[in-house]
């Protein structure tokens, strides 16, 4: 794919996701958190084009080199990335989406054809995360520091926040795979990487396509955001509260689903009353927002199609 069009659905899917109305717990059009605002989110989103522009990039030119591709350097486009939005924002606003987004843009421009086989996609996505080295784990410990992130990758003699860990992760080879691994059990972002992305393309990039295509644009944005969060526990919430409680959320998540979502006028009350109890409950699903975002790039870069025919 054109890396220049990868980028497009990379800067889409950030500034939809965030966009989506009401998206509950969550920072949207119309609610701010005390530390971060909906602007800030704009901003993210613009900000990680060039880095997943060059990810695109460094995706074509290994494509065919597949024992080179610990060479393409993922975790320091993950750096760039959260780096450059460093520059323009204070507060962590898309180190999830980052680490989603990239191996996606990456692997999206190793794809010639136009109509993608995701089945062979996320063999690459893979594939791309197995061959990465301990630089890359290293860059991407770098990327969550820089972020303030806590949780990925942390482990008693591999903590994130700890100058050693580094050294260690290159005196033991331990790549960025492994890292990710060793958070996954706790960690749905870490066993999304390290599994294929189901979440992003069993879940959430279906519905929203099909929701997109029936409704529009928010609708499907807030329903893929509520389907993803009824069948898969928020870290988020775990790791601030409890797995129990993350389990009520997705409860409640699946009994708004059962009423329609966003599709129904019942739903959409209720969508927007859940939003409120989990802004006072201190609740924020933002895994889930990660998720939302790569479902939503995926099923734009589906349109490549389309897309080459209008430009030629």
């Amino acid at each position: 794919m054109n890396p220049s069009y990868v980028s497009k659905c990379a800067q889409i899917a950030s500034v939809l996701e965030v966009s989506g109305h009401p998206k509950p717990g969550n920072v949207h059009r119309t609610q701010n958190f005390p530390d971060m605002v909906f602007e800030d989110f704009l901003l993210s989103g613009i900000a990680i084009g060039e880095s997943m522009e060059k990810s695109a990039r460094k995706g074509f030119k290994y494509k065919s080199k597949t024992e080179k591709w610990d060479k393409i350097g993922l975790g320091k486009m993950i750096l760039e990335a959260v780096r450059e939005t460093d520059h323009w924002v204070a507060n962590n606003t898309n180190l999830g989406i980052v680490m989603l987004l990239t191996p996606i843009s990456v692997v999206a421009g190793m794809s010639e054809d136009e109509t993608v086989n995701w089945d062979v996609f996320r063999d690459k996505i893979d594939q791309l995360i197995r061959s990465t080295t301990s630089e890359d784990a290293v860059n991407l410990y770098q990327a969550i520091n820089i972020a303030d992130a806590g949780g990925m990758g942390e482990q008693d003699d591999l903590d994130v926040a700890n100058e050693s860990s580094l050294q260690k992760l290159r005196d033991d080879n331990v790549n960025m795979f492994r890292v990710l691994e060793m958070s996954s059990a706790w960690d749905k972002l870490s066993y999304e990487l390290t599994h294929k992305m189901p979440v992003t393309f069993e879940i959430g990039y279906p519905v929203f396509q099909r929701v997109k295509s029936e409704k529009g644009i928010n609708e499907a944005t807030v329903q893929t955001f509520l389907t993803i969060l009824s069948r898969v526990p928020d870290t988020l919430i775990s790791r601030k509260f409890t797995d129990a409680k993350a389990g009520e959320v997705s409860a409640r998540a699946q009994a708004i689903l059962e009423e329609g979502g966003i599709l129904t006028r019942k739903g959409t009350s209720i969508v927007g009353k859940f939003d409120q109890e989990l802004i006072k409950g201190g609740l924020n699903p933002g895994t889930t927002a990660d998720f939302t975002a790569s479902s939503i790039m995926v099923a734009y870069l589906d349109g490549y199609r389309e897309y080459k025919a209008k430009v030629h």
